[in-house]
């Protein structure tokens, strides 16, 4: 039995399947499940069986989780330990959602590698809601950007931005009442304010349209493909350019807020509270509030997804 095998059972359980496992570590699916049927074999249970109605634990898989998670996260704090003691830089590795990666993570945690006076290795990566969660939560993550996680209660969600959401389109193309909404990945999580809002206003799957990121979905919208949600201080930019217009809908603006979502205080690594208490500052705000254009989600993932299997 190793820790690896314990990660991809607590992923599994926590996430429901194998793909959202594989999805969060960055692996194929065959791995995951190769990890899973080597713990099965080792402990002589099944641990988590499919059913109608998604994964079900079985009565030792359910005595096992709450153990595996916590042996998961004494892993995870072992590993980082030794390698302070060794002189390695403190490991800052934040999760957030496809829109916020994009604009907002890499220059926040620049700033706070900049101006921290330890040693820091920060990173980023992109996740659902229900995955950041657990990420937070199993310490595979230090801290999660985006939406409020209430899921459980060793977690803290704190809001650290309000904004609005709103609607853009093309300045110059009259709208159709088919008209297409175009998303970034965040669109297709219903637990984001994209997905929430798509809900809300009852937009089937045939006219919503996914983007790589929040950019491209903006220029398509700049172009006439069709709308697109935003967060009102990211895209006022290309509002004050003239190059998109707010659109009025029977559900936006609507209030908003962005979250930041550690462990408690007593459970949390020092770099993790360090940076909580950076996004509280003059500075932090200010770049959030007047976000640059980011780099690609794709570049990010956070070390741990590859030192997990190494």
């Amino acid at each position: 039995m190793t820790l690896t095998q314990l990660s991809v059972f607590v992923l599994v359980a926590r996430l429901g399947s194998v793909k959202a496992a594989a999805r969060t570590l960055d692996v194929s699916e065959p791995a995951v499940s190769q990890a899973l049927s080597a713990l099965r074999q080792h402990l002589g249970d099944q641990l988590v069986t499919r059913g109608p109605s998604g994964m079900t634990l079985t009565p030792g898989g359910t005595r096992l989780l709450s153990i595996a998670s916590q042996m998961v996260a004494l892993g995870a704090e072992a590993e980082a330990t030794v390698r302070a003691a060794q002189g390695a830089a403190e490991p800052l590795r934040v999760v957030a959602t496809s829109t916020i990666a994009e604009f907002l993570s890499g220059p926040l945690i620049d700033a706070f590698v900049t101006r921290s006076a330890r040693k820091v290795e920060g990173s980023s990566g992109v996740a659902a809601t229900d995955e950041m969660a657990v990420l937070v939560a199993n310490r595979l993550s230090d801290l999660a950007l985006g939406p409020c996680l209430r899921t459980d209660p060793h977690l803290v969600s704190e809001p650290i931005l309000r904004t609005k959401v709103v609607v853009v389109g093309s300045a110059h193309r009259r709208l159709r009442s088919d008209v297409a909404w175009l998303v970034d990945p965040t669109g297709t999580d219903p637990e984001s304010d994209a997905g929430r809002l798509l809900r809300r206003l009852r937009v089937p799957d045939s006219r919503i349209r996914v983007f790589p990121n929040q950019t491209a979905a903006w220029t398509a919208a700049a172009d006439g493909a069709g709308v697109a949600p935003a967060l009102a201080h990211l895209v006022a930019p290309q509002v004050r350019r003239g190059d998109l217009v707010t659109v009025a809908t029977a559900a936006t603006p609507a209030a908003s807020a962005l979250y930041a979502t550690t462990l408690t205080p007593d459970r949390r690594s020092a770099t993790a509270g360090a940076f909580r208490r950076f996004l509280g500052t003059p500075e932090a705000m200010h770049l959030m509030q007047a976000a640059g254009t980011g780099s690609p989600p794709s570049r990010f993932r956070p070390p741990v997804y590859v030192t997990i299997w190494s």
